[in-house]
């Protein structure tokens, strides 16, 4: 399972994925990693050609997008648990429990708060 930001830093690197992994996320990546592209570049911090670029790493990138009835239920439960404002992290952490192995996170906080929910990896981990 990968965060939005795992999926930029691969991008911005152009990374290459260690074999035998297998990469998920819900559905909603897509979306967040466009605005979090448009932003930056809205920003000046990357060229519209630089965002682009990413962007076609990104749709090529072998990941499988989640978003079924179950992991949004299991979500659901998880930010109503945690006392969360909304769904987002619930589902990286929902579709984290029902598919995959561990969670790579850039993000320190979201880390320290769903330790205890999922097993977590360092983005390291998914390099050749």
């Amino acid at each position: 399972m990968i965060g939005p930001d795992v999926a930029l830093r691969l991008a911005g690197e152009d990374a290459r994925i260690a074999e035998g992994h297998k990469l998920v996320a819900p559905t909603l990546l897509r979306s967040q990693v466009l605005s979090l592209l448009y932003r930056s570049a809205q920003r000046g911090d990357l060229t519209r050609k630089d965002a682009d670029r990413q962007l076609n790493y990104l749709r090529a990138l072998r990941i499988r997008l989640l978003g079924d009835r179950v992991s949004q239920s299991v979500a659901w439960r998880i930010a109503a648990e945690r006392g969360w404002a909304d769904t987002y992290d619930a589902e990286y952490v929902a579709v984290t429990q029902l598919q995959a192995d561990s969670f790579v996170t850039l993000d320190k906080r979201l880390a320290d708060s769903v330790g205890d929910l999922v097993n977590l990896a360092p983005v390291e981990d998914l390099y050749p």
